[in-house]
C-alpha cells in the first residue's frame, strides 16, 4: 500500500522521509483468557502493548508512514515484538537490540488503568509489570540516532518513558527542548503513578516536559490526579506553551485548544461515541493516532477530534491494545456525520467491518454521502454496555 499525506510541508522545511516517529518502550502483554483477578487466571493470550508503538501501528495501518524507535532484548520476546510491529507496516529498522537486558513483559486484567484518584472505582485493571532493567529502560541521550528521529513531520512521545529511568528521562528532556528545525513534537502525558520510583517527583517532571511540546494530550482524570487541576480551562492555564492542547473527558468527549496567530485560543469540543466496551486499554493511544492522522492531513480541528474518537472506538471493542484497522473512506464518512447521526451511532465488536455499526437503536450503515441510513424496518437493537455523557458538537468557540 502506498502511504501518502494530503498536507504539504511548509516551504523551506527540512526534507522528511517519514511522517511520524514514535519513541518509547513496547512490551509483550499477556491477556487473561478468563475474567477475574490475576491469581485465578489459568491461561493467557500473548499480545503486544506499548503507548508509542500502539500509535505507530495505528497510523501505519491507516495509510501513514510511521517509524518506531526503541530498544528490545535479543530474546524471543524481542523477536516477537519486532515482527508484530513490523507486520503493521511500521519501520522498525532503528530499534536497537540489547544482548544484556531483557524485553519487558506485563500481565493485566480488563478494566481502566488506575490513576491514583481516591474516588476511582474498584473495577480498575490489575497490571503487573516486569520491566525493571529492561532493554528499553537503558535508553539514554547518547544512544539517540538523530537520523532516526528528525527526518519526520511529527515526533510522538509519552510520559511513560520518563518514568522508566534517569536515562529515559534524559531522552525526553533532550527531545522536548525547543530547537530549530525539530519536528512537531507530540506528547501524551500518560500519567501512571505506579510507574514512578518517586511518585512525588513525577507530576512536576511531566508538566515541565509537556511545556516543551507543540501538541499535548492529557486525560481530565490524569490532570486531576497529577496536578490537582479540574476542567479543561484549568489545564490550559497550566499549559499555555503547546500550540495545541487536547483534554480528554473519557466517555464524554474531548476538548481541544488551538492557538491563533494573535495568541488567543480557539476551543473545540467533540462528543465521544456510544461504544460497547470490551476493554479500555489502548483507547488513549488510538485516540492520539486518529488525531495525529487528521493533523497530517491538515483536517479541521473538529474533524481531528472525531477521527480520534473513531480510532478509540475501534480499540475499545477488542480485548488487546490494538483495534482492527479502520478504512480511511469509512472513517471520513463517519467523521462527516451531522450531530444527530453521530449521536445515534452504536458501535460494538466488529463495527469496523462494513455495515456493522448501529444507528438509532438498530443496525444501519453510512452511505456514500456521509449520512446514516436508517435501520431495517422491524429491527431491534441490542444493549450497549457503555454510553458517553451527552454533549453538543462545537466547531469552535472562543
Amino acid at each position: 500500500m502506498t502511504r501518502t499525506s494530503n498536507a504539504a510541508a511548509p516551504a523551506g522545511a527540512p526534507a522528511r522521509d517519514v511522517e511520524v516517529v514514535c519513541l518509547g518502550e513496547s512490551m509483550v502483554a499477556f491477556l487473561p483468557r478468563a475474567p477475574g483477578p490475576l491469581a485465578g487466571v489459568p491461561a493467557f493470550d500473548r499480545a503486544i502493548g506499548g503507548a508509542e508503538s500502539n500509535v505507530a501501528c495505528a497510523l501505519a495501518r491507516g495509510g501513514h508512514t510511521a517509524r518506531w524507535v526503541s530498544r528490545v532484548g535479543t530474546d524471543g520476546f524481542g523477536d516477537h515484538l519486532l515482527a508484530a510491529v513490523a507486520d503493521c507496516g511500521v519501520d522498525t529498522a532503528h530499534v536497537q537490540r540489547d544482548p544484556l537486558r531483557p524485553t519487558g513483559i506485563y500481565f493485566r486484567t480488563a478494566g481502566e488503568r488506575a490513576t491514583g484518584l481516591e474516588h476511582e472505582g474498584a473495577d480498575r485493571a490489575e497490571v503487573l509489570y516486569y520491566r525493571a532493567g529492561s532493554a528499553a529502560s537503558a535508553m539514554a541521550p547518547d544512544l539517540l540516532d538523530p537520523a532516526a528521529l528528525h527526518p519526520a513531520r511529527i515526533l510522538h512521545l509519552s510520559g511513560i518513558t520518563a518514568a522508566l529511568s534517569d536515562g529515559c528521562l534524559g531522552v525526553l528532556r533532550t527531545l522536548t527542548r525547543r530547537t530549530p528545525d525539530r519536528p512537531l513534537v507530540s506528547f501524551d502525558v500518560n500519567y501512571r503513578a505506579d510507574l514512578w520510583r518517586d511518585p512525588a517527583r513525577g507530576p512536576g517532571l511531566l508538566l515541565d516536559l509537556a511545556r516543551g511540546c507543540d501538541l499535548v494530550f492529557v486525560g481530565e482524570d490524569e490532570a486531576e490526579a497529577a496536578w490537582g487541576l479540574h476542567g479543561p480551562a484549568a489545564v490550559r492555564a497550566a499549559l499555555p506553551e503547546p500550540a495545541t492542547l487536547v483534554v480528554k473527558h473519557g466517555a464524554a468527549g474531548a476538548t481541544a485548544f488551538d492557538r491563533r496567530a494573535d495568541g488567543t485560543d480557539t476551543t473545540t469540543f467533540a462528543p465521544a461515541l456510544h461504544v460497547e466496551v470490551v476493554a479500555p486499554i489502548g483507547a488513549g493511544d488510538a485516540f492520539a493516532a486518529g488525531f495525529l492522522s487528521g493533523t497530517l492531513r491538515a483536517l479541521p480541528l473538529f474533524a481531528r477530534l472525531r477521527h480520534g474518537h473513531l480510532l478509540a472506538a475501534a480499540s475499545l471493542t477488542v480485548p488487546g491494545d490494538l483495534g482492527p484497522p479502520l478504512g480511511r473512506a469509512l472513517a471520513d464518512r463517519l467523521a462527516a456525520l451531522g450531530p444527530a447521526d453521530w449521536g445515534t451511532l452504536r458501535l460494538g465488536p466488529g463495527w469496523t467491518a462494513a455495515g456493522a455499526h448501529r444507528t438509532g437503536g438498530g443496525t444501519g450503515t453510512v452511505n456514500e454521502s456521509g449520512t446514516a441510513d436508517p435501520p431495517p424496518t422491524g429491527h431491534r437493537g441490542g444493549t450497549e454496555g457503555h454510553a458517553p455523557a451527552g454533549g453538543r458538537d462545537s466547531e469552535a468557540r472562543a
